[in-house]
């Protein structure tokens, strides 16, 4: 069963992505999008969806990072045209998830080099991402549970418990359909926790 929503335009659409650059000054994001342009000048982050949350939302899902594409800028987005983006949006929508009470990040947050080989994330980079972390829970004031989706998000434990001790964190495999395809299991699991989620942050 599905929330009955209509879903968004992919953003691989260049109509509906310059749609969501207009709304980045919107009330809800525009704290979080100020915070991303200041991060340009270390790296490149991708924004927050407008369609989203943002600084409202009761619930982070934190995923692993970016996927690797060409087409700038970038949002972290349920509405991405890769199929872990695409699994979570069927998953969130079968949980019946308010998309206005979320708000999606990554642990390693930063865009991928385009010109660079594929790389593995490793220690450095998952504890940088995790470090920068603390200041995106700064800016959710509203936030009550934290979802970390797969191994890597959940390295990000200790430190949002250290950062927001009030906080719920809930654990749950990623969405992404290596992860999804190694049991039969996980999808449930997965609609599951995010209903929980949902549960919790009223």
């Amino acid at each position: 069963m599905t929330s009955g929503v209509p879903l968004a335009p992919l953003l691989d659409d260049v109509a509906e992505l310059a749609r969501r650059v207009e709304m980045l000054s919107l009330p809800h994001v525009v704290a979080l999008t100020k915070w991303v342009d200041t991060q340009a000048a270390f790296r490149a982050l991708p924004y927050f969806d407008p369609l989203d949350g943002g600084a409202d939302a009761f619930i982070l899902i934190l995923l692993e990072a970016p996927a690797r594409h060409a087409m700038r800028p970038r949002f972290v987005s349920r509405d991405n045209p890769g199929p872990a983006q695409r699994n979570l949006q069927r998953f969130l929508a079968q949980a019946a998830v308010a998309r206005a009470r979320t708000v999606l990040w990554n642990t390693v947050p930063w865009l991928a080099d385009e010109q660079a080989p594929p790389a593995r994330l490793g220690v450095a980079a998952v504890r940088a991402g995790v470090a920068m972390l603390g200041d995106v829970l700064d800016l959710l004031p509203c936030l009550r549970v934290v979802v970390l989706a797969g191994r890597t998000a959940s390295q990000a434990h200790a430190a949002i418990e250290a950062r927001r001790p009030g906080l719920i964190v809930l654990e749950m495999p990623h969405p992404s359909p290596l992860s999804v395809c190694t049991a039969p299991t996980v999808a449930p699991q997965i609609v599951a926790t995010l209903a929980r989620a949902a549960q919790l942050a009223h």
